[in-house]
């Protein structure tokens, strides 16, 4: 039993110093690991503070590590009056930015104030010299040099002296300069609109121009029901025996060449309806033959009344209308040129565009002395419009040696003739001469006014006024006055009073006069 015992203690104090020999080592274990860590994080450490050292001496810094770290360090070890160097140069440029736009402006808006400009570019070339100054050069370069604070104060006082007089300056100038950039700015605006304006004017002037010489389709209804009623009743529509009135001198007699039948029958009643005695009016109404039939039936649905007498032919009734005989053959934009020759056995004949309106009686021009002249007409010249000048090619010396640039132009619309003097004269043959000589159309441009003008150059006597007020169908302008003392108001220009374009102010003085009982016109749905 003692034995077992002293074994099992033996046993027992052998294993405890085999334990104890196991902790010591595993304790000093742990220590040299934990040295070698504290070792491996401080040298950790310092290398990263000898690293950041070494950048923030250097001013290019490598792009290596943490940018984080970077930012943090150089925060740190930041240099307070570079700070505040950068604050200076950062005002100095922002005003001399200002000073060098100012400059600019006062150049671009060439202002008077020659000695402001100059003192505006003396501060800014003082600014730019700053940075060239010895003392501040190495100070301001970009080569990470120390700052002294004596400098920097110096720089700092500098800088702010001359930021007060350019503050003081521009205070004292603003007003000067925002009122120029205002004008400037303006002039800039007015300009891009009167572009806009004029393409809208050019626009405008094309779509009036395709507006003024298209059928409406109000217009067209009405000749095409008017053809209708001529073919669903022959029998109404039979030619009239001759009216001995037509060819009678003694009676007032009226040319009207029209397609428009609408327009027609406004003329034709207003001149009616204004007159004194209207039994003595006649009207030589010629039509295209495509327009015939409905000018006939209209004008028997709606006789003319108060004993007023019409005709109405077609251009190819005058069988010398031919173009062996005109040279220029336009129809009826030409047929007034042969007056004379259409009625023989007149001797005056009053010539009406279909876009006038009659106010008053119109008996008096047969009345007005035309001292052997062939043309009566209103003249439309003013200054040195609507002169000779305008409408033919006085650069040609045909034209240069017959006509004077600047006599005044009348105007067709309201003509009283002459036809005994015309034929004396020989306009016709006169106006056949002048055609053949412009066949290269390089005496006068297109139209009938310029070869009206050639026929009856010195052969036209001036009439007053009121007689004829134009303009109606393109100048908004003409006065009331004007338009209440004319005898004969023309819807001359593109604004023709039948179609949507005319100007409202104008056009319920067309309108009156439009029958409104026929019944075409209320089918065909006129808007009037």
């Amino acid at each position: 039993m003692a034995v077992a015992f002293r074994g099992g203690r033996s046993g027992g104090v052998i294993g405890g110093g085999s334990g104890a020999s196991a902790g010591l080592r595993g304790l000093f274990s742990c220590r040299i690991i934990v040295s070698a860590l504290f070792s491996l994080l401080f040298l950790a450490a310092l290398s990263v503070v000898l690293n950041s050292s070494r950048r923030h001496r250097d001013p290019t810094l490598p792009n290596k590590g943490s940018a984080y770290m970077h930012r943090t360090f150089l925060a740190l070890q930041s240099d307070p009056l570079k700070t505040r160097l950068d604050l200076i140069y950062k005002q100095a440029t922002d005003h001399l930015t200002l000073v060098n736009a100012y400059a600019a402006y006062a150049r671009k808006l060439k202002l008077d104030a020659s000695k402001q400009l100059k003192l505006f570019e003396d501060l800014g070339i003082n600014f730019s010299d700053l940075q060239y100054k010895p003392d501040y050069k190495s100070v301001l370069s970009e080569n990470g040099n120390a700052v002294e604070e004596d400098t920097l104060r110096q720089l700092e006082k500098e800088v702010k002296d001359k930021v007060k007089t350019v503050r003081m300056m521009i205070v004292e100038s603003k007003e000067s300069y925002d009122t120029q950039l205002k004008i400037q700015k303006l002039k800039d605006t007015i300009f891009a609109v009167h572009e806009q304006l004029t393409k809208a004017k050019k626009s405008g002037a094309v779509a009036s121009l395709i507006a003024a010489k298209s059928v409406p389709k109000s217009i067209h209804c009405l000749a095409m029901r008017l053809v209708e009623e001529r073919i669903s009743h022959p029998e109404k529509y039979k030619e009239a025996p001759p009216d001995p009135a037509m060819e009678d001198p003694s009676l007032y007699h009226y040319a009207i060449f029209s397609d428009n039948v609408i327009a027609v029958s406004v003329v034709v009643r207003s001149v009616v309806m204004n007159a004194e005695e209207p039994w003595k009016h006649v009207f030589h109404v010629v039509t295209d033959r495509m327009n015939l039939a409905a000018m006939k039936v209209w004008f028997k649905m709606r006789p003319l009344g108060r004993g007023a007498h019409i005709e109405i032919k077609v251009v190819e009734d005058f069988k010398f209308l031919n173009s062996s005989y005109v040279p220029v053959l336009r129809q009826l934009e030409s047929a007034k040129f042969y007056l004379p020759e259409m009625y023989p056995k007149l001797h005056k004949i009053l010539f009406l565009d279909d876009d006038v309106v009659v106010q008053k009686d119109l008996t008096g021009l047969w009345k007005i002395n035309l001292d052997g002249k062939v043309n009566g007409a209103v003249e439309t010249c003013f200054g040195s419009f609507h002169r000779y000048s305008q409408y033919l090619n006085f650069s040609h010396p045909l034209i240069k040696e017959s006509f004077n640039p600047n006599a005044c132009a009348w105007a067709f619309g309201m003509n009283i003739f002459d036809l005994d003097a015309w034929r004396r004269e020989k306009c016709t043959e006169q106006l056949h001469h002048w055609q053949n000589l412009n066949e290269e159309q390089n005496l006068w441009r297109l139209g009938t006014l310029p070869p009206g003008l050639i026929t009856f150059y010195s052969k036209t006597k001036s009439l007053d006024k009121t007689w004829h007020v134009l303009g109606l169908g393109y100048n908004p302008g003409v006065s009331m006055d004007e338009i209440r003392n004319a005898a004969v108001i023309h819807y001359n220009g593109n604004m023709k009073p039948w179609l949507d374009i005319a100007m409202n102010q104008y056009k319920s003085l067309w309108t009156k006069y439009v029958d409104n009982e026929m019944e075409f016109v209320q089918m065909c749905n006129f808007g009037l």
